[in-house]
């Protein structure tokens, strides 16, 4: 009798090993193995934004169960509206297509741009390694030395941009509507390094983008020495230590006696800084592959290696969660409609 139960599970484990192999195998065989993510970049090649991605494309990988391939693949264009489109219209929503668009993409959804055909609460936010403020450089062979000069000018000074979602476009707005400093807006270059040329040339005397990549790269660090260069504006809520002698949008608004009401409209259009360098994955993706991406983020950034690269690279790091992302653009969309109002026409081309 014992022999013939003896047989009877030996014969049972015989028949269905393969299925217990089959279970154990999909459980060792995660989503992620032999796949393929790609970071669309919203700019050009050569930018902060690029080099985040590029860096998170080298380290997150090891950080995803499976180990997958990580590409960083630029599609500038627009301010980054054509990469936001494209991942949340025509990207799968299986955790395998991140977008990093420019921080400031709320706006042009904000003041309901044609242009724009995503909703970014529907985008899963994985997170941002840099919160950025914005500071805005000029030709030092121009007649503007301050924000004063603007003002008075008879003729605006020409700032270049990608789009509307562009730093220099914005903060060009928010100084027009409450200190009444005009600027001519050149929109439509493919990315930062393309307006920097276009200045050296003389098509452009201004821009105004991240205080981190200002203070992070050429040409900037030749201008400097050369004195090719001067600052006006930053909108950090103090002045940073790499720009001590320029004023705040704060100081500014203080000045010229800007009220409350102004300052808060100014607060939400300027609120790309808090975003810093933001990415994000299609609507839809798995619960599940967010939360891989969004612990894979922040692993890349407590990784020894990465952090040596950001900082030899003079990248800085303070990281923003996807959940305070999120909870950002909540916020920003939940605003009055008298100051989603003001936004739209502060903005509006």
């Amino acid at each position: 009798m014992q022999k013939q139960r003896l047989f009877l599970i030996c014969l049972a484990l015989f028949l269905f090993a393969p299925q217990f192999v089959s279970v154990g195998r999909t459980q060792a065989d995660p989503f992620y193995k032999g796949k393929t993510i790609r970071i669309m970049v919203g700019s050009t090649a050569g930018g902060f934004y690029d080099r985040w991605a590029r860096l998170f494309a080298r380290y997150m990988g090891k950080y995803i169960p499976g180990q997958p391939e990580i590409i960083a693949q630029n599609m500038p264009g627009a301010g980054s509206v054509i990469a936001t489109n494209h991942v949340y219209n025509v990207a799968k929503p299986d955790g395998l297509t991140a977008v990093m668009p420019l921080n400031s993409i709320y706006v042009d959804q904000l003041v309901g741009r044609s242009e724009v055909q995503f909703d970014l609460r529907k985008f899963h936010w994985i997170g941002s390694p840099a919160v950025e403020s914005t500071i805005m450089y000029m030709r030092a062979d121009t007649p503007y030395k301050s924000i004063a000069d603007i003002i008075k000018a008879k003729e605006p000074p020409k700032c270049g941009g990608t789009g509307t979602a562009s730093a220099d476009y914005i903060l060009s707005k928010v100084l027009e509507q409450t200190v009444g400093a005009k600027f001519n807006s050149i929109l439509g270059y493919a990315g930062g390094t393309e307006i920097d040329i276009a200045v050296e040339k003389g098509e452009v005397v201004c821009r105004a983008h991240s205080t981190s990549a200002h203070f992070g790269r050429e040409p900037f660090d030749t201008w400097h020495k050369k004195g090719f260069d001067r600052h006006l504006i930053q909108t950090s809520r103090k002045r940073d230590s790499r720009a001590a002698d320029v004023p705040t949008t704060h100081e500014i608004f203080d000045q010229y006696k800007v009220p409350a009401d102004s300052r808060r409209v100014a607060q939400v259009v300027l609120a790309a800084g808090d975003f810093g360098r933001p990415i994000m994955v299609t609507p839809g993706t798995p619960a599940e592959r967010v939360k891989i991406l969004r612990e894979a983020y922040v692993k890349t950034l407590n990784d020894p290696e990465a952090l040596a690269e950001a900082k030899k690279a003079r990248m800085d790091v303070e990281p923003t969660s996807g959940e305070e992302l999120e909870s950002l653009v909540k916020e920003i969309f939940d605003a009055s409609p008298e100051v989603l109002e003001r936004v739209k026409k502060i903005l509006a081309n």
